[in-house]
């Protein structure tokens, strides 16, 4: 989940209770969001 927190776009867990990183861009997060999945997923 990604949210927008000033000038900041803070990524967060499914459950939105832990924070997983923050990025300056919107890109970014949706980048790092990507490679979570696909570590998560990965040898499945």
């Amino acid at each position: 989940m990604i949210k927008k927190k000033g000038y900041q776009w803070i990524l967060y867990n499914s459950a939105g209770t832990k924070v997983l990183g923050k990025f300056r861009t919107e890109k970014a997060a949706l980048k790092r969001e990507r490679q979570i999945q696909y570590f998560k997923h990965v040898g499945k």
